[in-house]
């Protein structure tokens, strides 16, 4: 019986655990570059402005003619929109008149809670990058950046808490990477990456027939694990005026272990296992031109495609190496769409401005409170001040909106206790509608050796 509560909880609290809602397509994160975001990062495989090129294109590095070095973070305020929610509970119609469980569950009432919205965090994205010549072809870079994260922290008595109140997984990632220039047209270069992954996820179990939010069994799962990767990027100069780049990121597999409690209102741990979660980040492939239209205007389109289908299903085995849950996610490939332009108003004052399209991997059938988006549209503005050649600070501003959504769950597998032999004889269900919108606001120094 024991060990059938802790599959049912572990398998409910991990089930969403990598696709909560983020500031990319699923759990991928774009703010790796202020200077790129004021241009929407249309230009991000090919526009060579400073050493976050590390991150957009490693083959980029060199054609930078000296050493440099970039620091900047993003802020992220993500705000959400909750309505017409509707939230139900079930109890086993059999255990309801007083005698034994039927397995057919009646609906009792209302969830007793609220839906305030709002449930991401703001949260700072901080890099840091570094480009060196070595000689007139060859250059070396690192950096330090997060590609995948999210967190999302819902209200204690969260409507919909039976299916996930919080969330926070975040991706670390160091980056050494060479580049070569074999002329003035082609360059290549190539990284690898050690990432390291840690998540921790909740959600709530009733541990009564009334769903008192103050009565609920807190739920929560936490894990790490770390692995490498690899990426490759190519530059290619037809013209000096056009610049085409292509960049590709591989996948990295992950193996999060872990340990899992569930714990009363009194703080009493009343359940605890370990558990082993297979993920894989997916690769992606980024395309970008830049086109230098005049002395003091460049334009830039850019493409990227994230291999999503990759996350398909969620297995997670015990301690025993028995499957304790298998559950389909059936994420779509998606792409994003970019453009931008860059204006030099002055020899020291650049201003920018991009419109990114995003599409989102996720499903309306399988989309859960742990993932309440769908399409975005991003539209940034920017400036770069250079009040020396060797220093130069960039600020950008990005608007988010979400194309509203709506989300629908049910589960049958609550109120399993000693009285009723295990069995479980409660069930919720919940549903409603989700707006988002997001502001970004970026500033990096780059400093030039």
């Amino acid at each position: 019986m024991n060990n059938k509560f802790n599959k049912l909880t572990l398998a409910a609290a991990i089930t969403a655990a990598f696709a909560s809602q983020a500031h990319a397509g699923g759990y991928q994160i774009n703010e790796q570059s202020v200077s790129g975001q004021g241009y929407g990062h249309a230009g991000r495989s090919s526009n060579i402005h400073d050493a976050t090129i590390v991150y957009g294109n490693p083959a980029g590095m060199s054609f930078l003619d000296r050493a440099q070095v970039t620091v900047g973070a993003t802020y992220l305020n993500v705000n959400t929109d909750i309505s017409n929610v509707q939230a139900s509970r079930f109890i086993d119609s059999g255990v309801a008149m007083g005698g034994a469980p039927n397995g057919n569950q009646i609906p009792v009432g209302s969830i007793p809670g609220g839906n305030d919205g709002d449930m991401v965090p703001g949260t700072p994205i901080p890099f840091a990058f570094y480009a060196q010549p070595v000689t007139d072809r060859l250059a070396f870079g690192f950096g330090v950046y997060a590609p995948f994260g999210s967190k999302t922290d819902y209200e204690d008595d969260f409507q919909g808490r039976y299916f996930g109140d919080y969330t926070e997984v975040k991706v670390i990632s160091a980056q050494p990477t060479v580049s070569y220039r074999f002329n003035d047209q082609w360059s290549v270069g190539a990284g690898i990456t050690y990432n390291q992954v840690e998540g921790e996820l909740r959600r709530q179990l009733p541990s009564e027939a009334t769903f008192n939010p103050a009565n609920d069994i807190d739920s929560r799962v936490d894990g790490d694990d770390e692995a490498w990767g690899y990426n490759l990027g190519v530059i290619y100069r037809p013209i000096p005026e056009t610049t085409l780049g292509l960049t590709y990121r591989s996948k990295v597999d992950y193996t999060l272990e872990g340990d899992f409690s569930a714990t009363d209102p009194l703080g009493n741990v009343v359940r605890s296992d370990t558990a082993n979660l297979d993920l894989t980040t997916p690769e992606t492939v980024n395309f970008s031109i830049t086109q230098q239209m005049t002395d003091r205007l460049k334009l830039m389109f850019g493409a990227s495609w994230v291999r999503w289908s990759q996350f398909d299903q969620i297995l997670v085995t015990g301690s025993q190496g028995d499957t304790i849950t298998q559950e389909v996610q059936n994420y779509s490939n998606a792409w994003a769409f970019a453009t931008g332009g860059e204006y030099q108003l002055t020899p020291t004052l650049a201003l920018r401005a991009g419109v990114t399209l995003d599409m989102t991997p996720t499903n309306d059938e399988d989309r859960s409170v742990r993932i309440p988006s769908d399409d975005r549209r991003i539209f940034s503005l920017g400036a770069g001040w250079s009040p020396t050649p060797d220093l130069t600070v960039d600020v950008a501003y990005s608007y988010l909106t979400e194309r509203g959504t709506f989300v629908e769950q049910d589960r049958n597998d609550l109120l399993a206790s000693e009285a009723t032999g295990g069995f479980p004889v409660g069930g919720a269900s919940y549903s409603a509608d989700y707006k988002n919108e997001a502001h970004g606001f970026g500033a990096q120094l780059t400093y030039r050796f």
